[in-house]
């Protein structure tokens, strides 16, 4: 079938790249390890080659398909840095704001632009707008216009408001980078042994301290307990991680409830990998939320929505937002 667009999701440790059809339906895909810190040495001719390797032979067969990219491909440290655009946002300001960057095909590469909050504590991120877009897509019209809590689990998980379809204010919590620093390289490790199977009791007794007045002194003052609770027999060591994980994730809703104003009927749709959502959807169980749903990865979506957008898709006549872009 004829390829419309090669997306690409090109973060910091991996490069995942798309074909797509004339409707947005995946062709074929690829992951490869090329992230922006594992290339080939520096500058153009790394991120050609990596461009060349995830997609060379898509390229070779359809020399005038478009491409675009979202992620860290677009940071300081990537290919080109594609400026932040502040939020509140839609799909139509990021599709403005795309980086061009020709290669040496001669064919033209658009970056999407991330998002940043300004304020005294400045929030930003990359890639996770395109989900955020790629959810809202598939979402029905008067859907889109409701109230909505979007949660995107990670290592920096990002709690995003939107509302009439424009993505707001938004929150980052740095719980999976933590929880894997305290387990690899704290004495909390030393006790840690190691078990595939995941303790769903573990976890929610994390999730239960985070919410009890023994939480109420933060992360800081609980996680200790995941050592010695195993020193004095009331955890086992195949247990810790989990109730590690749950003491964090616990820690993180109670925080996201406050300045996110979330009550327990606020309407949540977590997006990303699916083990990890059913840890979040199981603390926000626990934590007394009721509407809640999960969707799977929605970047290639995204990554469709916003090339249309900005009339970059094959056989699409270019609209005025391409050509403002072009002329950047």
């Amino acid at each position: 079938m004829e390829t419309h667009l090669i997306a690409l999701d090109w973060g910091t440790t991996s490069l995942r790249a798309y074909r797509l059809g004339p409707g947005g339906e995946t062709l074929e895909e690829r992951s490869l390890a090329r992230g922006i810190l594992q290339l080939d040495g520096s500058g153009d001719a790394a991120f050609e080659g990596a461009l060349d390797e995830a997609c060379g032979d898509w390229l070779d067969a359809e020399p005038g398909v478009p491409l675009i990219a979202c992620g860290m491909v677009g940071s300081a440290q990537g290919w080109r840095e594609a400026a932040y655009v502040e939020v509140p946002l839609d799909a139509g300001r990021l599709a403005a704001a795309l980086t061009p960057i020709e290669t040496r095909r001669g064919s033209m590469f658009w970056v999407i632009p991330g998002a940043i909050q300004n304020g005294p504590l400045p929030n930003v991120m990359r890639g996770e707008e395109t989900q955020v877009f790629g959810l809202l897509a598939g979402l029905d019209e008067d859907e889109r216009d409701e109230p909505l809590l979007i949660g995107l689990p990670g290592s920096h998980s990002k709690w995003v408001t939107v509302e009439n379809g424009r993505l707001g204010r938004f929150q980052t919590f740095m719980t999976g980078e933590v929880y894997a620093a305290l387990l690899g390289h704290t004495l909390l490790g030393r006790t840690v042994v190691p078990c595939e199977a995941f303790d769903a009791a573990a976890f929610e007794e994390g999730v239960r301290v985070a919410r009890s007045d023994d939480g109420r002194g933060g992360p800081l003052s609980t996680i200790f307990s995941s050592r010695t609770r195993v020193l004095t027999g009331g955890l086992r060591g195949e247990s810790q991680a989990d109730y590690l994980s749950g003491l964090l994730i616990g820690h993180e809703l109670m925080a996201m409830a406050e300045v996110c104003q979330a009550d327990s009927h606020q309407r949540i749709v977590l997006v990303g990998n699916s083990a990890l959502c059913a840890r979040y959807l199981w603390a926000l169980e626990h934590s007394g939320f009721s509407t809640l749903s999960f969707a799977p990865q929605a970047t290639v979506a995204g990554l469709w929505r916003i090339a249309e957008r900005a009339g970059l898709l094959a056989n699409q006549p270019a609209d005025e937002v391409f050509a403002c872009s072009a002329k950047r």
